[in-house]
């Protein structure tokens, strides 16, 4: 089942007003208010945010994916630990994944060493984390779907005769 047309359109573009969603889904306005309104409520829609370049926003801050190795709990299996982890003011993103690894955590912080403290004093000493590998950001191409830098044009090498 793929998601609600709605709910799509929001998610590319969350300043759709209700007029122009409705019109864009040949829907009522008043059926589109109570359907985000009913979203938001039950939680389906979490928030919304906008997609900050930040290059262009002078942001210095530093992101780092961090691969983490958990030991699953009996019982719960990986979801306590990857909560007590996602609380953390530090991370922004918490993810379960497949591979190697077993969550995928996404940290800021304002410089390198912030960041190698969280992991060192915070996230590596917590009973159940077996190990990390952190990757720092060094640039940004893409986020949540929206391009950060235009379409460049191919160049071609000049060819000598």
């Amino acid at each position: 089942m793929s998601i609600d047309p709605l709910l799509d359109l929001l998610r590319r573009n969350a300043r759709h007003t209700p007029k122009e969603l409705a019109e864009l889904l040949s829907l009522g306005e008043s059926e589109v208010k109570a359907r985000i309104t009913q979203w938001e409520e039950d939680g389906t829609i979490a928030g919304y945010q906008a997609v900050i370049d930040p290059d262009r926003a002078g942001d210095r801050d530093v992101s780092a994916f961090i691969e983490v190795k958990l030991t699953p709990e009996r019982g719960g299996g990986f979801d306590r630990l990857a909560m007590r982890i996602a609380r953390f003011e530090q991370v922004t993103s918490c993810y379960l994944a497949s591979g190697g690894y077993d969550l995928m955590v996404v940290v800021e912080g304002g410089d390198l060493r912030e960041v190698a403290r969280f992991v060192s004093e915070k996230l590596s000493t917590m009973d159940g984390v077996l190990s990390t590998a952190t990757h720092f950001r060094l640039k940004t191409y893409k986020e949540n779907g929206f391009l950060l830098e235009g379409e460049s044009e191919t160049q071609r090498l000049a060819v000598a005769p």
